[in-house]
């Protein structure tokens, strides 16, 4: 069994007309929601073994804050370009790329690629939107990453700050 954890960044600034989408930063909203919500992560009993990161600030930012409630270490923060502006399959084939000793990830990125994936894993319920810094379980029936897929995983678990923020 394999275990992902489909991880919205956190909310985002618009404050600098100026700066390119890649490059924006979390608002304060995003900076409050991350850790709090790698600290829920973390008291549910996840341990991650692999962090996988849109190369985007505001999903590597996002990241970071899991990692260091982790206690992981800059090497097991994987990122990759190819979930910035990307598809779903594109993420599930990311995933399917990653070295089998990884039981257990989180991979950070965006919507409109995230609900779209939580749909996927989850076809009984339409969900909307994930929302920002939302948390989305999915286990698999795999022992290898590249047979991973919608048809051999269900979302078992969603989270997000809302849920615990008015």
């Amino acid at each position: 069994m394999k275990t992902v954890y489909f991880i919205r960044h956190a909310k985002s600034s618009w404050s600098d007309p100026e700066a390119e989408d890649h490059d924006r930063q979390l608002n304060s909203r995003g900076l409050r929601d991350a850790p709090f919500m790698a600290k829920l992560l973390k008291g549910k009993g996840a341990r991650p073994d692999r962090l996988v990161s849109s190369s985007a600030v505001r999903a590597r930012t996002t990241a970071l804050y899991f990692a260091q409630e982790f206690d992981l270490v800059p090497t097991d923060l994987q990122i990759e370009g190819d979930i910035y502006e990307a598809f779903p399959q594109d993420v599930i084939e990311v995933i399917r790329g990653l070295d089998d000793t990884y039981d257990e990830i989180c991979v950070f990125g965006h919507n409109p690629a995230f609900t779209s994936l939580v749909n996927a894993f989850h076809p009984k319920e339409y969900l909307a939107i994930l929302p920002s810094c939302g948390i989305a379980k999915v286990v698999a029936t795999v022992d290898r990453w590249s047979e991973f897929e919608a048809a051999r995983g269900q979302l078992v678990a969603l989270h997000f700050p809302k849920q615990y923020f008015s």
